[in-house]
């Protein structure tokens, strides 16, 4: 499948009236290991979970690295592949040309809370290099706005639809909202930014994914939750062995 048609594909996934699972992985093995699984349909790498696993601060790859370690899920499955791409780095129109040159076929994109124009100004420059590239790309445009400590909630979930609707109308096919867990809180976004444009992140107390798709959401990912939960299994296994444990008999051959 070409990275145009995987482009096309992702963008139908969420189009869909269906909610779009994408279960976050981090390198090959994590990325076949969810790939294999019946329920999935598309891949997302998680920049906080490849960060950590290569040393580095969430947030703090350097392009170079984000890209390579997105490469590696890509080059894993036959699956359209969403990457974290934080912030797009100093040119994010440059850096999503890049990441399609490397068959990645959506990405998100985050704000970090800056001054309005800039933000939408800097979603802009993303569909446009796509375009360019002849490329569907699905930009998941991530506003922080849910998480600025200087805003009422109320204020933050209004300044999360203006953004939303702004990186919308500059072209952005999904907004993602994290700090929306709440189904009055995604309610209130849904019906600002309308149907089949939220996605959210399953942090804990999250509700399950089939309630926020009766609530209009389009996509719901888990970030850097999977690794966690990954690592606490191996913490846990380690403090087992350490106490005179075994491996279990039952433990499948994934890797």
């Amino acid at each position: 499948m070409s990275t145009a048609d995987r482009a096309l594909t992702l963008k139908a996934l969420h189009e869909a009236p269906e909610i779009l699972q994408v279960v976050n992985v981090w390198d090959a093995i994590s990325a076949k290991t969810i790939a294999d699984l019946p329920g999935t349909k598309a891949i997302a790498t998680a920049g906080h979970s490849i960060a950590a696993s290569l040393g580095y601060d969430d947030g703090g790859m350097p392009l170079d690295v984000a890209l390579a370690g997105a490469k590696v899920v890509v080059d894993a499955v036959d699956l359209p592949v969403s990457a974290d791409l934080d912030d797009g780095y100093d040119d994010p129109g440059e850096t999503v040309r890049r990441a399609i040159g490397l068959g990645i076929v959506g990405a998100n994109v985050e704000d970090r809370n800056r001054p309005f124009d800039e933000a939408v100004a800097r979603v802009a420059a993303i569909t446009k290099a796509a375009l360019a590239e002849g490329v569907q790309f699905q930009l998941n445009a991530r506003t922080d706005a849910m998480r600025n400590d200087t805003l009422s909630r109320e204020d933050r979930i209004e300044e999360a639809i203006r953004r939303g609707r702004a990186f919308i109308d500059a072209g952005a096919p999904v907004v993602f909202v994290p700090g929306a867990v709440g189904a009055g809180d995604v309610r209130r976004l849904v019906e600002g930014l309308g149907p089949g444009r939220l996605t959210v992140i399953g942090l804990p107390g999250a509700l399950p994914a089939e309630e926020y798709e009766a609530l209009g959401v389009a996509r719901i990912s888990y970030g850097p939750l999977t690794q966690r939960v990954a690592l606490r299994a191996l913490r846990d296994l380690g403090e087992s062995l350490y106490d005179g444990g075994v491996i279990p008999t039952d433990t499948p051959a994934l890797n």
